[in-house]
């Protein structure tokens, strides 16, 4: 039997600055829009990449034990899948990257201070820094995409929407 489709799943770029920079607030936000959303048969799942200011140099046995004792420390464990680290940009960039940009409109043009950006070539549907995100709906299909500037809260009454959607659209059909 085949594991049914969760209602929707974010995907973030999450390229754990917290473990080697500075703090961000995102990664309890989405371990609690994580923990809110999932009795709807909501998901997140997370990519460490390195290609936002080198913030992720570590190993993948290394990203969890930073994020646990490092940044955000205090034994912080996220409560969403974590993927193995990769390149979301660029000519090495994973084949989900690809096909999530190439489902819905770029965010923005600016990619602000490009030198610590490293990819090549850079296009403007790129990925333009940490904590983009991506729902996808049950059916795999990309339907929404934020900026990475984007707070929490507004993802979580976009998604909040699209579920409400989703689950009622039988009702008045």
């Amino acid at each position: 039997d085949e594991a049914p489709l969760p209602a929707a799943t974010a995907a973030a770029d999450d390229d754990d600055d917290a473990a080697h920079g500075s703090w961000n607030p995102a990664h309890s936000e989405l371990n609690a829009l994580h923990e809110e959303l999932k009795p709807l048969g909501f998901t997140i799942v997370g990519f460490p990449c390195n290609q936002f200011g080198k913030q992720e140099p570590g190993q993948n046995h290394e990203i969890l034990p930073g994020l646990r004792h490092v940044r955000p420390g205090n034994g912080f464990v996220p409560n969403f899948l974590l993927f193995n680290k990769g390149d979301v940009n660029g000519k090495y960039e994973q084949d989900v990257f690809t096909f999530l940009k190439g489902s819905c409109p770029p965010v923005g043009e600016d990619f602000g201070n490009t030198d610590r950006l490293f990819w090549e070539p850079l296009k403007i549907g790129d990925i333009k820094w940490n904590f983009e995100k991506f729902l996808v709906g049950p059916e795999g299909k990309p339907v929404m995409r934020w900026h990475p500037s984007v707070n929490v809260s507004t993802v979580r009454t976009d998604i909040r929407n699209f579920l409400l959607k989703l689950y009622t659209q039988d009702l008045f059909n």
